[in-house]
């Protein structure tokens, strides 16, 4: 029995932020409902390729993005734009502890499914709403999309080559962070208004955005802002105050030297054939490493090409300089440590046999996460949930089905 295992949570999410915080859930027990579209599903499920494969090499109908954020979960189709629908949905938030929705602002208000009309069946109901900009403000009712939230929210003024260097200028970053952080942020939004309807018997709303996540998720940099009154600027893989602190390419791949003392930098440029640089004048103490940046660096550029990745790697952890590979995924699927970590899950999966997934990564001595269930099929659970959580018959259920409203 997972910790969650005494709460419901139905899901009216999809794509990454709103699935992200329910698959928590559902991962620490929570009996999670996913409602989607019939016939469609989650957007995600057609975000491919790649797709999930069948043991014969055949393409499944669930793209890769889909299972990345929807294992331990029921799929239910219902038309929620239906009379029929929408009185599904208010059985099912009746018997619920967390509504997820990520709706545009309002939308589900005709439906009469937003928190007040839902509060009206379920008086203790936690409500969390995942917005792109949230319920207030100038900017509500636009529609909300990770790459341009993590420009608007600053990121991307961070993050990316120097200006004025090759690839210079702004980048996002490799995943939805926003998403992401939202999904994260949400969990923890969740997790205390239970604790808080325990202690109170108090429901409460929840209004997450993206752009609020994305400013605060800038930490120290919006501090070094606030305090100073300059905006930080980019600075790619290096550091503005420690040289070298970086990217290299080794003569097979690259790595990251992180020389945190001017020790360590006579350790690496000794492991580099170069121990002369440690005593010259210009690049024997960090700040003057940092005042002559553009001469040092692309010495080190050369002197680290002469020699492979895990060259290297095993010279400079040697010598205790702090350093480590960039990985491509493969590389980091047959890491030893990621390996002894139990990273990757295995689960039975209907039309694939079995599904490779990325477990969660939190640990605890009593109650941890676990990958019970693989990524539901469109549907799934359909016909188990109208049974047997709101007590339909089967006649009921046919006569759904006939409807479309299932």
């Amino acid at each position: 029995m997972g910790a969650l295992s005494h709460i419901r949570v139905l899901d009216l999410t999809r794509v990454l932020a709103g699935p992200w915080c329910a698959q928590t859930l559902a991962d620490f027990g929570a009996d999670v409902i996913k409602i989607e579209r019939p016939e469609v599903g989650d957007d995600t499920r057609h975000w491919g390729p790649p797709y999930l494969k069948t043991p014969d090499g055949a393409d499944t109908r669930e793209a890769a993005y889909y299972l990345a954020a929807n294992r331990n979960k029921r799929s239910v189709t219902v038309d929620i734009a239906s009379p029929e629908g929408q009185r599904i949905i208010r059985e099912l938030a009746a018997q619920s502890d967390v509504v997820l929705e990520n709706y545009k602002v309002g939308q589900l208000q005709k439906y009469g499914l937003d928190y007040a009309s839902l509060k009206e069946v379920k008086p203790d109901l936690i409500y969390c709403s995942v917005t792109g900009f949230g319920q207030t403000g100038p900017y509500a009712q636009r529609a909300g999309y990770d790459f341009i939230v993590q420009g608007i929210g600053g990121f991307m003024s961070i993050t990316g080559e120097r200006d004025g260097q090759p690839g210079g200028g702004p980048q996002k970053a490799g995943v939805a962070i926003a998403d992401l952080m939202t999904g994260m942020y949400s969990t923890v939004a969740v997790l205390t208004a239970l604790t808080h309807r325990d202690r109170t018997g108090e429901g409460q709303y929840i209004d997450m955005a993206l752009l609020d996540v994305q400013v605060a998720m800038l930490a120290n940099m919006n501090s070094n802002f606030l305090a100073s009154g300059q905006p930080p600027v980019r600075w790619g893989n290096a550091h503005p105050n420690i040289v070298p602190y970086q990217t290299f390419q080794t003569s097979d791949g690259w790595i990251i030297v992180a020389v945190g003392n001017d020790g360590q930098f006579r350790k690496f440029v000794e492991a580099g054939g170069r121990p002369e640089l440690a005593d010259d004048e210009r690049f024997a103490t960090n700040p003057a490493r940092v005042r002559h940046r553009e001469t040092l660096v692309p010495i080190l550029v050369d002197m680290v090409r002469l020699q492979g990745k895990h060259q290297w790697i095993t010279a400079l952890e040697a010598a205790g300089v702090p350093c480590g590979p960039i990985n491509d995924l493969g590389e980091v699927f047959e890491n030893e440590q990621v390996v002894a970590r139990g990273m990757q899950v295995d689960l039975p999966h209907p039309s694939a046999g079995a599904v490779k997934l990325v477990r969660n990564p939190i640990r605890m001595s009593g109650t941890p996460p676990e990958a019970l269930t693989a990524p539901p099929t469109l549907g799934e659970h359909t016909e188990s949930i109208l049974r047997d959580v709101l007590g339909y018959d089967e006649a009921r259920i046919a006569a759904l089905r006939k409807q479309s409203v299932i």
